[in-house]
């Protein structure tokens, strides 16, 4: 600091200090009117002697900048105002110049409107000095304050009122003729210097200014200049009055903005004035519009006010067709629908796809990165940013707009890596930060869009590079070579070696060291990201030398050790393992999986590590690795490493197909497979290649399966898929079902254990079908292609687990009226394969399509007489025919085709009589097959429930159930998963249906097998298999305690002999996994009984086989589709609601923190006594709720623990956010519209408490809930809006467009609660599925119609319905022609009952946007006779619609 700036800083100290020792003691001190006199005196000698002190011109200039520098730091305003004073002062004291005092503010960087304090002051007090400046002085400080316009953007908020106000009064004190500062002939020539003045804040100014300026033009202008003609030959050419400009030809006129042509422009002025009268009705004003933005740049002063009057005329029409905070708005993937347009973006440019040319927010024309980037940076984004950007696979095309998010999103992860501690620990909840998991996130992206040429990654690298060059990341610069390493490992050898040599660019930047970097710990997994930098340099080496290219560079300094220890460990490689201790392995892998020389070697480890040894001499008694490669090894992979291992497996898996052997598959190779099919960016080789090679009938392998018949093999990789696989695009999974229903039909695989997994595979498929993805069932190629590939031609299990299915999608997604027709192309054909019926406590929950659909057939009920007089007549036969010696009468009887399926139910009575079971019933059942079984236990589940019902006083009960529990765990005839779903679906009626649900919780609750069997597993088991290395042990020891027998061990027993059959071996399930999705059914089917039936057994079957949902998939899923489809059932039953939360919830109570799902709140009321239900929540309670909701759509903010999100439920923390939400909110003790006005309350009333710049958040959060939860909750927002169409608020005096624009009055502090609730309501309808919001018109037509009055109450609707015009036209355009129609009607509505229409104009320019972007002539016949019936101002204006001439309006 020079010594000028010392004694400057000296004097400002005196102030500052003073200063603030009074602002600190403020509520303390009492003022004094002397006292402050007293101290400005002090400041005022002491700026004397300062002056005095400084007593050159240099030093003044030097100390007046400092002194400017620092003011401007000051944020106290009285400092700041006092400080400037003193500096008034020394100008009027003549102590300093003012000239310099204002060219040093101006020049100060610090003058920003953003810094309103010392802007304000600094500019107010050169309005007050400037006078002292002489005019040359105030022309050049003029040109510094026109720039400085500039820096104020002309579309801000009204939070720059004041600075503006302030730049203002400088400019009119400058202006003022009777100030003289100036000539105002030099303003003006600075004002057309400047050209195009664009601040709306200004134009009236600086045009009245330049207005003041035509009698001066008029007084030097001749008249009738351009028509006087000069006589060739007479009139002087030396005369000047004839030149031309040799450019325009135009005159050559003294000063700029010649006055010359002002009565020409006053006429063309006149000729648009006219045109753009609205009054006259010439063509419609949003044509004109239309035109004028076309044009684009208007520069011409004299008609920059009219052009902006007129478009500014259109800002209320574009306030009422925007959605209110729209850019804040976020969806959550997995659960905002991917196919409907408002989240979709210009591919180009990011922005809204906004249709038509209105003046809308500068917020909704700005790119939409933040929102790109948001969804980028949710896992499982991939379909929905594709679908945002419009991007196609078969059309190749590059998205800069994504490359660049894409870069920021890597950015932003090497800023969050800079503060974690240990990124890469061993993958799960307790040892890896979410960096970690954006991190893969992040690989997967990069391989997916640069693969399918989205994105160039050689442009990628460079920008990169570009903004790292301004910032220090030098901590996470080994997690950014490691993405880089992920993609080039798989690509580099396919692309030429140009498109990698950007990344030596990152080398000079990121490694700049010195002395080579110490190796890492290689028994720590984050040892392969720091060798990542070594690996990539390896690679493009090897490429080099591929290619014949020399690269002259040396070894990065920084890198030697790391290459020097990879290139050690290769030659000496003789003890390589793999383990999660020892990542040398991986190491050598990812460095050299493009030499295959080298890379050979440490593959072969990896594929022993889960195959066993291969080689020759291998000892076939030698039994197969039985731990899988951890999750952390296998994150620790590249690409190409993981791509070449599960080529390996897939090669193993064919290869003991081909063997025709019963060697099964190592529980380490299937558990490694499993794993490594999680990974996205290796999809081609894992689930696509699963899917191909496994299960399409041109495939090589499947071939050699069928050939060689390896049923293990099939059954196993089933039961790998539905227990192991977690987020399989729907199409996968509805191709698989397709496959297993034709496989169903194969000979082969009439087996009792292949057919009970491909049903069990089957009935998971069905089930875990999301409502969203079953209702995008008709887009699927397959379904398209052969419509019954989704249904089974025999099972009727399955087709009723199907309807149920459909049912409850159209029931959550509110989608009934939009898949009628293919909803009824299904049942049709279900009904045609097979015929089933429903019992009609099912049918009251069915949505009515489907309803109505079943209540057309007349199902025929079996005689139940008739039946047990059969099976009694079956059975004397049997007993007959077993006194004979001979038993093949037995055996062609029973077994024959068209044969009454009623073989089970003798079985039953030999054991109700004898307590066992003939051994030639075994062959019976064998020849009978598993398949044809099916119908046999239908009429079993019919006999027993007629057997039941007729029981006497309830004789014999115990006895029916010993017996059906030894047909089951003692006989194995059946299992007990497969007779409760086929009772559970049967449709019975009145006494037999109760009768029924007793049967399944006697056999569930009084025998000991079953439940000795969960409770075993539940204690020694864990869901979190990816965590575990020892699953299969855990496993076998199961089996071995409770094995699992099927009949055809019976028959072997009893025969003696080797049975045909193949017993296929369990890897991954059991009955009570089996179990699970029976169990789901069974509780919905006990929802669906008439109130006060039953009603205890739900809870008892809870109580004891609750803990199982520990091992349920989806468990809140499920927990949301019970609430929201039961949402009738169970509004008047809260115990039931709490009971069956907190079965699912506390299932995980040992393996779960405790805050994973419910609140704190929710959680203490589950805690109560079974008949205390008595709790209402308050706000506080919802506000929290939300908040949660909130903070886990706000970046890096989730409240919930952490997860490894691909082995989750869901596929990210916002869905799971959401869905437990959701969960919680059905579930409390209150009615719909008390949660519904509580939700809308936590904006409409507790804005005043929530912080103000996210206000957005908060809403799009609601939305989010709301449009979620059932029609029952969000329909009470309809209730809000016809409140608020009767209250007073929408009666008072001021401008309606002011009062509901939400975005100026949030920002200004205006409270305004319609605005809000206009806000409020754009955001649930923003968030709604086309299902819901297809209700609009109905809405409109029923409620808003008979209610609607006054003109505010017809635009507060416009504002409310206009912003999702776009929408419906683009997936339901029906719907906006209904919208329309119901607009024109209301319309007519208030004209007949308001004597003044005030703002005609904005709403028919809404009505002309709506015909020229949307309807067209369409519903022309339809609004016409409303239009007739306007009063004649309305009709003149709206008649270019229906092209009514103009003496056909009627006359008042």
């Amino acid at each position: 600091m020079s010594s000028t700036e010392v004694i400057v800083t000296r004097y400002l100290d005196l102030i500052i200090q003073s200063e603030t020792l009074e602002e600190s003691f403020a509520g303390f001190v009492l003022s004094w009117d002397q006292n402050e006199i007293h101290t400005i005196k002090t400041y005022e000698d002491s700026m004397k002697t300062l002056i005095h002190e400084l007593n050159s011109t240099d030093k003044l200039e030097i100390g007046v900048k400092h002194y400017i520098d620092v003011t401007a730091n000051i944020v106290s305003h009285k400092q700041n105002q006092t400080l400037l004073q003193m500096l008034e002062f020394a100008v009027n004291n003549n102590l300093i110049p003012g000239k310099l005092v204002c060219e040093a503010i101006l020049s100060s960087d610090k003058l920003h409107y953003k810094n309103e304090i010392f802007w304000c002051n600094a500019l107010s007090l050169i309005r007050r000095i400037i006078g002292t400046v002489d005019y040359k002085g105030v022309r050049d400080l003029l040109k510094i304050i026109f720039d400085k316009v500039n820096q104020i953007p002309a579309k801000g908020n009204v939070s720059v009122l004041k600075q503006l106000n302030v730049l203002y009064q400088v400019f009119d004190h400058i202006f003022d003729r009777s100030q003289c500062l100036l000539p105002a002939y030099l303003i003006l020539d600075e004002i057309q210097k400047k050209g195009k003045w664009t601040h709306w804040k200004f134009a009236k100014l600086i045009t009245s200014f330049v207005d003041s300026f035509r009698p001066t033009a008029q007084m030097v202008s001749t008249a009738g200049r351009s028509k006087l003609l000069p006589i060739v030959g007479h009139s002087s050419t030396l005369n000047n009055i004839w030149k031309l400009d040799p450019l325009t030809a135009k005159f050559q006129l003294r000063a700029k903005g010649n006055v010359s042509v002002l009565k020409q422009l006053n006429v063309l002025y006149q000729v648009f004035d006219h045109i753009f009268d609205r009054s006259q009705c010439l063509l419609p004003a949003y044509l004109i519009l239309d035109e004028i933005q076309k044009k684009g740049k208007w520069t011409h002063w004299k008609f920059a006010k009219l052009i902006t009057s007129f478009v500014d005329s259109f800002r209320p029409t574009a306030q009422m067709v925007s959605t209110a905070g729209r850019s804040k708005l976020l969806p959550i993937v997995g659960h905002s629908s991917t196919l409907n347009n408002i989240w979709k973006l210009d591919p180009l440019t990011a922005k809204f796809q906004l249709r038509g040319l209105l003046p809308y927010n500068k917020e909704l024309l700005e790119p939409q990165t933040g929102l790109l980037r948001y969804v980028l940076e949710q896992p499982c984004s991939r379909d929905m940013v594709s679908a945002m950007l419009s991007l196609s696979q078969k059309q190749k095309q590059r998205s800069v707009i994504l490359e660049e998010q894409l870069v920021e999103l890597i950015i932003t992860a090497m800023e969050r890596s800079e503060s974690d501690l240990d990124l890469s620990s061993e993958s799960g909840e307790q040892g890896c930060s979410p960096t970690f998991f954006l991190w893969q996130h992040l690989s997967s992206h990069l391989i997916y869009f640069v693969l399918f040429q989205f994105a160039s990654f050689p442009h990628m690298v460079l920008c990169l590079h570009e903004k790292l060059c301004t910032k220090n990341l030098r901590k996470s610069r080994e997690h950014l070579m490691w993405i880089l390493l992920q993609f080039l490992s798989g690509s580099i050898q396919k692309n030429p070696l140009l498109d990698f040599l950007p990344i030596m660019k990152l080398y000079d930047l990121l490694y700049p060291e010195k002395e080579p970097l110490p190796v890492p710990d290689v028994s720590k997994s984050s040892a392969t990201h720091a060798l990542a930098a070594a690996s990539v340099w390896i690679h493009l080496m090897k490429k080099a030398e591929t290619d014949s290219i020399s690269l002259q560079r040396p070894i990065p300094l920084a890198l030697k050790a790391h290459i020097d220890f990879l290139q050690e460990n290769l030659v000496n490689n003789t003890n390589l393992s793999i383990s999660s201790t020892d990542y040398r392995v991986a190491l050598l892998c990812n460095a050299y999986s493009t030499n295959q020389e080298c890379f050979a070697r440490p593959l072969s480890v990896l594929v022993e590590g889960v195959q066993g040894n291969r080689g020759p001499n291998q000892n076939p008694s030698n039994s197969p690795p039985m731990c899988p490669l951890s999750m952390s090894v296998l994150d620790s992979l590249t690409v190409h490493t993981k791509m070449s291992l599960i080529h390996s497996i897939a090669n193993q898996v064919m290869k003991l197909a081909q063997s025709k052997s019963n060697v099964g598959l190592g529980p380490a190779l299937v558990e490694t497979y499993s794993r490594l099919l999680i990974y996205t960016e290796i999809e081609s080789l894992g689930i696509k290649g699963f899917m191909s090679n496994y299960f399409v009938n041109s495939s090589q392998l499947l071939n050699t399966v069928w050939r060689s018949q390896a049923w293990g093999i099939l059954h196993t990789l089933l039961e790998m898929y539905i227990y192991r696989l977690h987020h399989i695009n729907a199409h996968y999974r509805i191709q698989l079902l397709g496959h297993l229903h034709s496989l169903s039909n194969v000979p082969q695989t009439n087996q009792v254990q292949l057919h009970l997994c491909m049903e069990n595979t089957a009935l998971k498929l069905i089930l875990g079908l999301s409502s969203a993805e079953v209702l995008s069932i008709p887009q699927y190629s397959r379904f398209q292609n052969e419509p019954k590939g989704l249904l089974s031609t025999e099972s009727e299990e399955l087709n009723k687990v199907l309807v149920l299915t459909l049912a409850r999608a159209i029931h959550v997604t509110g989608s009934e009226t939009l898949t009628a027709s293919w909803i009824k192309e299904i049942l049709q054909s279900i009904m045609q394969s097979t015929s089933i019926s429903w019992s009609s406590f099912t049918l009251q929950c069915f949505p009515n399509a489907i309803s109505e659909f079943y209540q057309q057939f007349t199902t025929q009920k079996e005689n139940k007489a008739q039946l047990k007089r059969s099976v009694e007549e079956e059975y004397r036969k049997w007993k007959s025919m077993s006194n004979e010696n001979d038993v093949s009468p037995q055996l062609k009887h029973f077994s024959l085709p068209g044969t009454p399926p009623l073989f089970l139910c003798l079985l039953w009575k030999m054991l109700l009589e004898n307590d066992r079971i003939n051994p030639i019933a075994y062959k019976i059942l064998d020849r009978i097959g598993a398949r044809a079984l099916s119908s046999h236990m239908r009429t079993f589940a019919d006999f027993l429930v007629y057997e039941f019902a007729n029981l006497v006083g309830g004789q014999h009960v115990n006895k029916f159930i010993d017996a059906l529990n030894d047909l089951i765990w003692k006989c194995h005839i059946i299992t007990l998963d497969r007779l409760l779903l086929c009772l559970a679906l049967r449709s019975f009626e009145g006494n037999e249906a109760q009768v029924c649900f007793f049967i399944i919780h006697m056999l569930l609750l009084r025998p000991s097998e079953f439940k000795n069997r969960v409770y075993e597993f539940v204690k020694d088991n864990t869901p979190e298999h990816w965590k575990q290395s020892n699953w299969h042990d855990k496993h076998l020891a199961f089996n071995r305690k409770f094995p699992e027998k099927f009949y055809f061990e019976c028959l072997q027993e009893s025969s003696g002999q080797n049975s045909q059959h193949q017993y296929l071996p369990f890897y991954f399930s059991n009955v009570c996994l089996r179990f699970l999705p029976v169990l789901d059914i069974i509780i919905h089917r006990f929802l669906e009984l008439p109130s006060g039936s039953m009603s205890n057994i739900v809870d008892q079957l809870l109580d004891q086989l609750g803990c199982l949902y520990k091992f349920h998939d989806k468990p809140i899923t499920y927990l949301y589709n019970t609430l929201h489809y039961y949402e009738t059932k169970l509004k008047d039953k809260p115990q039931l609601k709490r009971k069956l939360v907190s079965a699912v919830i506390n299932s995980f109570k040992d393996i779960k923190p405790r805050n994973w799902a419910l609140s704190e709140a929710y959680l203490t009321f589950m805690q109560r006594m079974n008949d205390d239900i008595d709790w209402t929540p308050g706000l506080e309670y919802y506000i929290h709720l939300i908040g949660r909701v909130v903070d886990t759509l706000s970046a890096n903010k989730s409240p919930f623990p952490h997860t490894d999100y691909r082995f989750n439920e869901f596929p990210n923390a916002s869905a799971h956010a959401l869905h437990v939400t959701c969960v919680e909110l059905m579930a409390l003790p209150v009615s719909a519209s008390v949660v519904a006005n509580s939700l809308l309350d936590v904006v409409l009333i507790g804005h005043k408490i929530l912080t103000r710049n996210n206000i957005e958040m908060w809403m799009n959060a609601i939305g989010l809930v709301l449009t979620a939860l059932s029609e029952s909750y969000w329909s009470v927002l309809n209730d809000r809006i016809l409140e608020m169409m009767q209250s007073p608020t929408l009666e008072c005096n001021s401008n309606p467009f002011d009062l509901m624009d939400f975005t100026n009055s949030h920002s200004s502090m205006n409270e305004m609660q319609c605005s809000y609730l206009i806000a409020l309501t754009h955001a649930v309808w923003h968030n709604a599925n086309v299902g819901q919001i297809s209700l609009m018109p109905q809405f409109l037509k029923e409620k808003v119609k008979p209610v609607i009055k006054s003109e505010e109450q017809f635009i507060f609707i416009c504002h409310i319905v206009g912003p999702f015009l776009q929408r419906f036209y683009a997936e339901r355009t029906r719907c906006v022609m209904d919208v329309t129609i119901e607009l024109y009607e209301m319309l007519e509505i208030i004209d007949k009952n308001c004597d003044q229409l005030l703002f005609m104009d904005p709403v028919c320019d809404l009505l002309y946007h709506i015909k020229y972007m949307f309807t067209g002539d369409t519903v022309k016949h339809e609004v016409e006779r409303s239009i007739k019936n306007l009063r004649p101002n309305l009709q003149k204006r709206l008649r270019f619609i229906t092209h009514i001439a103009i003496d056909e309006v009627s006359v008042p």
